[in-house]
């Protein structure tokens, strides 16, 4: 059995970027293993209570995640421990147990433990932009590769990295299907998406979709009622989730590019 880790920031991350992938992996009959930097403790508060909620933000985080990995197929989910670092310029960025101020050789530490136990033959996290700069998703890129460069000094590593990226003509055709309240959002107006020619992997997870769709449901806490995305038309979800793109990193295609799967070539 081939395994896939994900090294995510924050809960929800996974369902949105790379659930689609996820879920074919374990259909094809590879381990996944899910590790999240942060339990999102400062993220956003819909449908709670937010005086109530946000003391322990992070416990209700960590049980919506449960529920996500089971409809994802997680077979093991493991945190590394780090506090949600926030945006750049607040306190909570500056906070010394987030994960934005974790010293990279002992973040790095973290996961080259789990990734020695898992000896993955794919790995995949975020590319040097963290997709839309959020400093956590960046330091997620930053401690993988670091840490396949202490276990590349033992003399292992995986047959793959990938980076999970949005092409720039998806991200600009996506952005003009959109009603103009939803292309003011103040993280899609920060995605400028990667270079289509950097992109060498799509993986069509049309079949998987609604269960893409249920697993970020599960992050109820995330989920605002009244954005543009609680309404988003079907055809235009589809459009936007029914891919999923890839950059490998570290290793060689295992086809013609573009790949059309994580585990092209492996056997």
């Amino acid at each position: 059995m081939s395994t896939l880790v994900l090294v995510h920031a924050h809960p929800d991350d996974e369902a949105i970027s790379t659930g689609g992938a996820m879920m074919k992996a374990r259909a094809d009959g590879h381990r996944v293993v899910l590790v999240t930097a942060t339990r999102g403790e400062v993220g956003e508060i819909h449908n709670m209570d937010e005086k109530a909620t946000r003391p322990h933000l992070g416990g209700v985080r960590t049980k919506e995640l449960e529920k996500a990995a089971g409809i994802l197929g997680v077979n093991r989910s493991v945190f590394l421990g780090y506090r949600d670092s926030g945006m750049v310029g607040t306190a909570d960025n500056e906070n010394p147990e987030s994960f934005h101020q974790a010293p990279l050789d002992e973040a790095a530490g973290r996961l080259e433990a789990i990734l020695r136990e898992e000896r993955p033959e794919v790995v995949v996290t975020y590319a040097e932009d963290g997709t839309y700069g959020h400093p956590d998703h960046i330091k997620a890129h930053h401690v993988t590769n670091a840490a396949l460069d202490l276990l590349e000094k033992e003399g292992w590593r995986p047959r793959k990295l990938y980076y999970t990226v949005i092409p720039r003509s998806a991200m600009k055709a996506f952005a003009e299907s959109l009603p103009e309240e939803a292309r003011q959002d103040n993280i899609g107006s920060r995605i400028q998406g990667t270079p289509d020619e950097l992109i060498t992997t799509k993986v069509d997870v049309g079949d998987y979709v609604d269960r893409k769709r249920a697993a970020f449901g599960a992050h109820v806490s995330q989920n605002d009622p009244n954005s543009w995305f609680a309404s988003i038309a079907e055809e235009i979800y589809r459009l936007a989730f029914g891919t999923e793109y890839y950059q490998l990193a570290r290793g060689k295609p295992g086809s013609d590019l573009p790949e059309s799967d994580l585990f092209a070539g492996i056997d």
